[in-house]
């Protein structure tokens, strides 16, 4: 019995000696793995930092902007990395699948997208179904993988299971360059790479165009992909919503045409010309000088948007409410007569008509129609300074309009002393801005009621909603359709029957009514400015005369050119043909209305037969075998004959024959490639400084045009 028991004390021993040897050598193995960076050849660190959840920001994409028929204005031009799921384990549902199950399909698919020959495609499709062949989670596709905005949105037209995409960079496009720069304002990057919004609707509505990051959590493996059969925590972006403005684009391209065949020749601090609708108080255009590009910010040296931004004293413009403020208060008697030239006031200020020696005695509505400063002024003292104060403040001076643009200034009507009073009659001493002259002229186009402008027409969020529809607002009745009736007259009587040059703001095409201004400007050390060119020029008016549908406001501040009324005269014969007032567009057979059909995503070669079969013109631009982007977009009305740009999946840009392309064709063919330009004269184009099959450099050409 003892021999036994020894036996069994020495197993016990020998059992516990090799239980000690083994968690020594579990020890040694687990200092080894503490202190080596590596084991059995994988990165410890590198293992132990991969394998856990991580977390990934899914990004917004951004809203778009644009104009009251659709065309973009502003959009995303990111650029993106293609990323293939490989893993059938990313798949639950196989009538859904999440992976790539037809390789060869899809790396087909791709390469019509990504390449623009043959002889690239050929080689994409290989390189690419090489990559599909990998016997991984996941995989990135080279040289291939990385695309742009629009090679993006045609991929994923293609709904092509596995295929999805990582945000490299994010940029923001203006599709005309300086075309409603401070309309539009604009939109970078801040450090995190973010976009935001700075100026204009893209600082207005930053944060509905922006929409809502998402995230998704999952556990990945040491290689640092997601690990299969591991359950995934995702909370998808929501895009910002889109925002459609009330400019269109024709009316637009008319005013920026405008504006810039009035700087070439002249010096000025600023000027600046805008359209509204009468009845709906939509502002269908805004074209300043200077402007800016907001894809790069040349030309932004000043922040303030002219339209609602610039306050300054409008002259002879403010007479007409002067006027309406007399009526409204029934003192006015249009066949009383004064002396005109000049009178003293008691405080000994003399007040004169820009003609010193007057018109001897005159009633006050030729007053109206000669704008005279000492009518203006009668006028005024019989109100008194609380009357007249009143009735601007109704008419909407010293308060913002309420637009949806950021920066409104207020202005202001601020006068007391009988002089103050006086100069106030005729547009000095108060300050106002574009925006609240084109609303208080809406209330001689409505019959007294005054309309809110109105730069959105509608907000339509990432599902399609539309969220904000904009309606006429009426603001205020300001005066009985009877002094409307009467201002309306006496602004015919300006242009037609008035000073023998203001009949040369007379259109050939369309009737048109106004008034004038000229204004002095108020120096910093006191008193007024007194050079030559000293002034702001302005011009307020509405067409046509026997029912206006457009109110029109044109200024300049200290340009060298004096005369604008050959401006204004081509500007709103130039309008009328656009909307349409006189001419073809008014006679045209409804039979020769095309509605635009949808051809992004389309063979090239199937969307020329298409539109030449519509009998419309083609204006094909890179020689891709597919289209990525078009104008006018799908459902916009043309006319027969008229042309349509596609833009296909080659960033060789070559010049195509432009000459008889009229004005707006050709601003819309730049604006469509992104290309600068300068027009000389007007009507059709005679001649470019680029030849047709030369290959452009939108980044650096400018192309001179010359119009007749």
């Amino acid at each position: 019995m003892k021999r036994y028991g020894l036996k069994i004390h020495l197993n016990a021993k020998g059992a516990m000696i090799l239980v000690s040897l083994f968690f020594l050598a579990a020890i040694i193995k687990l200092c080894y793995v503490v202190i080596s960076p590596s084991v059995d050849g994988i990165d410890l660190a590198l293992f132990a930092s991969n394998r856990n959840t991580t977390k990934e920001v899914i990004y917004a994409e951004r809203g778009s902007i644009y104009d009251s028929l659709g065309n973009p204005l502003a959009k995303n031009a990111n650029s993106y990395k293609i990323i293939a799921f490989l893993s059938p384990s990313r798949t639950v549902d196989m009538a859904s699948p999440n992976h790539i199950v037809d390789k060869e399909k899809t790396a087909t698919s791709l390469c019509n997208i990504l390449a623009s020959d043959e002889e690239k495609k050929k080689s994409c499709t290989e390189a690419l179904t090489s990559y599909f062949s990998q016997d991984l989670y996941q995989a990135e596709l080279g040289a291939w993988g990385k695309v742009s905005e629009e090679e993006k949105r045609a991929i994923e037209a293609l709904e092509l299971p596995g295929i999805e995409f990582l945000t490299l960079a994010k940029k923001r496009q203006y599709i005309n360059s300086s075309w409603a720069s401070y309309i539009l304002g604009y939109a970078r990057a801040d450090e995190d790479g973010n976009i935001k919004g700075e100026m204009g609707i893209e600082g207005y509505y930053d944060d509905i165009l922006r929409g809502k990051d998402g995230f998704v959590e999952y556990q990945k493996d040491a290689y640092g992909y997601k690990m299969a059969n591991t359950p995934e925590n995702r909370s998808d972006a929501v895009s910002g919503s889109d925002i459609y403005l009330t400019i269109v684009s024709d009316v637009q391209n008319v005013l920026e045409n405008a504006i810039a065949t009035f700087a070439k020749d002249n010096k000025m601090d600023w000027a600046i010309f805008s359209v509204m609708d009468a009845e709906t108080g939509n502002i269908i255009g805004s074209a300043s000088s200077p402007s800016f590009n907001p894809n790069n910010l040349n030309g932004l040296d000043n922040y303030l948007n002219p339209l609602v931004g610039y306050q300054y004293e409008p002259g002879s413009t403010m007479k007409t409410f002067n006027w309406m403020a007399a009526m409204e208060n029934g003192i006015y008697d249009g066949k009383k007569t004064f002396r005109s030239g000049s009178f003293t006031l008691q405080d000994k200020t003399v007040v004169r008509d820009f003609n010193v020696y007057g018109w001897g005695d005159i009633d006050y509505d030729t007053g109206y129609a000669y704008s005279s400063n000492v009518g203006a002024a009668n006028l005024a003292l019989q109100l008194g300074v609380d009357k007249l104060t009143d009735y601007y403040n109704l008419c909407g001076f010293g308060s913002k309009t309420g637009i949806s643009l950021p920066g409104e200034a207020e202005g202001e009507i601020d006068f007391f002393y009988e002089s103050e009073l006086a100069n106030a009659g005729f547009g000095q001493g108060v300050m106002v801005t574009p925006i609240q002259m084109l609303q208080a002229l809406s209330s001689i186009a409505n019959d007294g009621i005054m309309i809110q402008p109105q730069i959105v027409s509608k907000i339509v969020d990432s599902s399609g909603n539309v969220t904000f529809e904009a309606k006429r607002t009426e603001v205020a009745r300001v005066a009985s359709a009877d002094t409307a009736l009467k201002m309306r007259e006496l602004m015919h009587k300006v242009i037609y029957d008035g000073l023998d040059y203001n009949q040369e703001y007379i259109p050939d095409k369309i009737s048109l009514i106004g008034k004038t201004g000229t204004a002095e400007i108020a120096s910093e050390s006191g008193g007024y400015l007194k050079g030559v060119n000293d002034y702001v020029r302005s011009f307020a008016g509405m067409f046509p005369y026997e029912n206006p549908k457009y109110i029109i406001y044109f200024a300049t501040k200290r340009s060298t050119n004096s005369n604008i009324s050959p401006l204004v005269k081509q500007t709103v014969d130039d309008l009328a043909n656009v909307l349409g007032l006189v001419g073809d567009h008014t006679d045209v057979d409804a039979s020769k209305i095309i509605d635009v059909a949808q051809y992004i995503n389309k063979l090239t070669n199937d969307a020329v037969l298409d539109i030449k079969n519509k009998k419309l013109n083609a204006i094909v631009i890179g020689s891709g075998k597919y289209v990525v982007d078009q104008y006018p977009l799908y459902q916009t009305k043309v006319i027969d004959t008229g042309k349509i740009f596609l833009k296909t999946n080659d960033d060789n840009i070559i010049m195509p024959d432009v000459i008889g392309f009229s004005t707006n064709e050709i601003i819309r063919f730049c604006n469509f490639i992104g290309l600068k330009y300068k027009l000389n004269g007007y009507g059709v184009v005679k001649e470019v400084n680029i030849s047709k099959g030369t290959k452009l450099d939108v980044n650096k050409d400018v192309l001179e045009i010359t119009l007749e």
